[in-house]
């Protein structure tokens, strides 16, 4: 007798508000669900509502009613932006589906918190993960800490870091200013503040800043930001852009000479990969998978420093051979693909399933 086994390839994938928020996390699960979808998967998106990792109690209802209505027996993906604050919800489920928590960095290490809100969203999380039945961190550091911190056993965590495209590299032309770039949401945790400082430091070279990221998260950052730049008097040297088109980061990329980053913590980084696969070379805070940036593609410099990170840019502008050499690096590194990552993705669903 022949034993035919089923796989059964339906998920449903919950994230807290617009999959097109331009964020990391949110372009992860953006690439990852198309990227299941073109593997054979039907994936089922949920919209938890907006609000989270903060959610009004009445935000949290609906997003609670939400999972609560999906059929018994499902497979159940939530962004662990919304997950680590349903921990009610989280062990309610786990009696009648499969959770899988995805995690991109743990809540409670978000820049900017109070110590009471640290703890509370700490606690939130860790009940919360105690219900999942997998968790799949997007970097190792968060593996890391949700193993040592949060008491999640090892196996029942994968990591499974982001893709990247593989972008034509075209030889790049150098204007009269080095141009600048860095990308990411204006929030406390990306340190811009460290960055305009570092930047006034070399305020005498040629040099000009694009900062591309979202500004509608955290307004007293984007107004303080706003502030410093005026005082110190750099405003026809920095443009805030906020977010723009995916096809917009791509152009930039293309025409800048130096990726710059600030971020006191990161899960991975994915700005930083990407630059580095447009040929970009990069300086950098020591944070999560940016410290495996090698020496001959980038200068790593320690958290909230704007003199060393004012001197590890000084080098850059200055030197035009140092910067090709560190863009050739670049070229060099190579990442896995959205689909190849997809792939693992996918294998993890099909153990559960």
């Amino acid at each position: 007798m022949v034993r035919v086994e089923l796989v059964v390839r339906e998920i449903v994938f919950a994230v807290p508000g617009d999959l097109a928020t331009p964020t990391g996390g949110y372009v992860y699960d953006r690439r990852m669900i198309g990227e299941l979808t073109a593997l054979g998967w039907t994936v089922e998106v949920l919209d938890l509502g907006s609000g989270f990792p903060h959610p009004t109690p009445e935000m949290r209802a609906a997003a609670a009613n939400t999972l609560k209505a999906v059929d018994k027996g499902r497979l159940i993906i939530v962004d662990g932006l919304a997950f680590g604050v349903l921990p009610e919800v989280a062990a309610e489920l786990r009696k009648t589906h499969r959770l899988i928590a995805l995690l991109h960095h743990p809540l409670a290490l978000e820049t900017g918190l109070s110590g009471d809100e640290a703890v509370l969203l700490r606690a939130s999380e860790q009940r919360a993960l105690s219900c999942a039945s997998h968790v799949i961190a997007t970097g190792a550091v968060t593996m890391h800490i949700l193993a040592q911190d949060f008491q999640v056993p090892l196996e029942r965590i994968t990591v499974i870091e982001p893709g990247t495209d593989a972008p034509p590299v075209a030889p790049h032309q150098p204007g009269d200013r080095v141009a600048l770039l860095s990308v990411g949401a204006v929030v406390p945790r990306k340190a811009y503040d460290v960055l305009v400082a570092a930047l006034h430091q070399v305020r005498e070279l040629r040099w000009r800043l694009v900062l591309v990221g979202d500004i509608t998260r955290s307004a007293p950052t984007v107004r303080e930001l706003q502030a410093q730049i005026a005082r110190l008097g750099l405003c026809d040297r920095i443009d805030m852009r906020g977010a723009v088109s995916p096809e917009q980061v791509a152009a930039l990329y293309s025409s800048s000479d130096i990726f710059v980053w600030s971020s006191r913590f990161e899960g991975y980084g994915m700005a930083f990969t990407e630059a580095l696969a447009h040929g970009l070379p990069v300086v950098g805070t020591r944070v999560g998978a940016v410290q495996n940036v090698p020496e001959d593609a980038g200068v790593l410099v320690p958290v909230d420093n704007p003199d060393a990170l004012g001197r590890a840019l000084r080098r850059l502008i200055e030197n035009p051979q140092e910067r090709e050499r560190l863009a050739a690096g670049a070229r060099a590194v190579t990442f896995p693909s959205w689909r190849k990552q997809a792939e693992r993705f996918a294998r993890v669903l099909q153990d559960l399933a």
